[in-house]
């Protein structure tokens, strides 16, 4: 094992986790647009301080007067992540001239271009608006590279070399376990850029019923067109509490799923006792999250319940993404993937 890449990459996966979830503080906190210019902020490298500057930065974005606060939320943000994207540079650089497997080039290359498309993102969801499509891509990019980073950690070193007692069963209900937990993430991210959280103000009903007036059509269109700010939301009522609904419907059916991976996890814990490790910690980080998204919705979405709700995503993710490669790795301990 290179002990150097080893090490930039369990970094780079702590750093990511940040990036994900201070990207959620900056959109949670409505400071998606404090700095209304990409990459800098007000044609600055940093926030504009002195007075003649902030003067100018004013006179120049006059229907974005400096916020101060915002401003540095979200540069913030954008350092951290440019932080990322160099030391994922570095992984890549590192993986093709240290000459590692071609599975790992092959990811440290796959995880460069989506750092690449992930820039792209952060600069249309400031020039479009913060338009539900774009944001809602991007937080998906960050998951992505967060998933990603962490794979190339376990594929290092022979980490939860357990393929050999997983069988068929798991590794069928692992990956539909991650399909299902994309599914609802997105679901979450919708929620959140349509600014819905707060639709159904009460739980377990919405609006107190049990089935509200909906409006999916409307809900879920993608593309409202160009030149609109989005900024706390287009939609109406009706839409905004159908979008709340279907999470709610998805995070039950990811519950119920989620749960099956343990159980089977669970099941060949009897052949090897990291499976039932890896359950264990499933059902925690599911338990974790179910609780912070009935807290927010019960405490009327305070910001650190909320942003926590965005790190039980990114932690959930990570744990199923664990229990996939674990199913996956390799048919006996030892085996370099």
């Amino acid at each position: 094992m290179n002990t150097s890449f080893y090490r930039i990459t369990l970094l780079a996966v702590a750093l990511c986790f940040v990036v994900v979830t201070v990207g959620a503080y900056v959109r949670l906190s409505d400071a998606g647009l404090g700095c209304p210019d990409w990459p800098g902020c007000y044609g600055h490298i940093g926030v504009p301080g002195h007075r003649e500057a902030v003067d100018a930065a004013n006179q120049a974005f006059p229907e974005r007067p400096v916020e101060t606060g915002k401003a540095w939320k979200e540069m913030v943000h954008r350092y951290l992540a440019g932080t990322l994207g160099l030391l994922i540079l570095a992984l890549a650089g590192m993986a093709w001239l240290r000459r590692e497997t071609v599975r790992q080039r092959s990811l440290a290359t796959l995880l460069l271009g989506v750092v690449v498309f992930q820039a792209v993102l952060g600069m249309w969801t400031v020039t479009l608006l913060l338009k539900p499509l774009v944001v809602t891509a991007h937080l998906l990019g960050g998951m992505t590279v967060l998933a990603l980073l962490l794979l190339m950690l376990l594929r290092q070193g022979g980490h939860l070399r357990l393929a050999a007692s997983a069988g068929r069963g798991l590794r069928a209900a692992a990956g539909v376990g991650l399909a299902v937990l994309i599914c609802q993430i997105f679901l979450g991210a919708w929620t959140s850029t349509n600014y819905a959280a707060l639709a159904c103000p009460d739980f377990p009903t919405c609006q107190r019923a049990w089935w509200p007036e909906t409006d999916f059509a409307t809900a879920f269109t993608l593309w409202h067109g160009l030149g609109i700010n989005y900024e706390y939301g287009i939609l109406d009522s009706v839409p905004r509490a159908t979008i709340h609904l279907t999470h709610r419907i998805g995070a039950l059916v990811t519950a119920v799923v989620l749960l099956g991976v343990a159980a089977v996890a669970f099941a060949r814990g009897r052949l090897d006792g990291r499976w039932r490790l890896l359950g264990g910690l499933l059902v925690a980080a599911l338990c974790l999250q179910i609780a912070l998204g009935v807290t927010t919705v019960v405490a009327h979405l305070p910001l650190a319940v909320a942003v926590a709700h965005n790190g039980g995503a990114a932690l959930l993710l990570l744990t199923v993404m664990a229990i996939n490669h674990a199913a996956w790795a390799g048919t006996a301990p030892g085996v370099r993937p």
